[in-house]
């Protein structure tokens, strides 16, 4: 089973790269490969800030949709974007309506890699 995380950030970056630069691409990848590491970035550049909200709203959404399901209650896409943003804004206020873009389009994608993983595993939908 593929990662939905990975997945859903990679998806991401893809369909945001056209308004943050080709560079995002790599941003997210770079990003994944050390989310494991302890030690920060040592500069944050736009394309770096994107891709590690990206990176942090995919493992939110991933978080949220598995802690919904685990409970047995609904984990729609709105619910699990509602409870993403009102998560993210506890630790970062999104300052612009490009960070909600960028927020919602993470979600979404990741949502949409968790549902393909699912058929993948099981031949079921979510």
């Amino acid at each position: 089973m593929s990662n939905p995380v990975e997945a859903g950030a990679r998806a991401t970056a893809e369909r945001l790269k056209d308004r943050y630069g080709s560079r995002l691409v790599a941003e997210v990848e770079e990003i994944l490969a050390a989310r494991d590491s302890q030690a920060p970035p040592d500069q944050y550049l736009d394309p770096t800030a994107v891709a590690a909200v990206i990176v942090s709203a995919a493992t939110l959404a991933w978080t949220v949709f598995t802690g919904l399901r685990s409970k047995k209650e609904a984990a729609t896409p709105e619910i699990v974007t509602r409870t993403v943003f009102v998560q993210i804004q506890e630790i970062h206020v999104a300052e612009t309506v490009q960070d909600e873009q960028i927020i919602a389009t993470a979600v979404q994608e990741t949502l949409k890699a968790i549902g393909e993983a699912a058929r993948d595993a099981s031949g079921e939908t979510l």
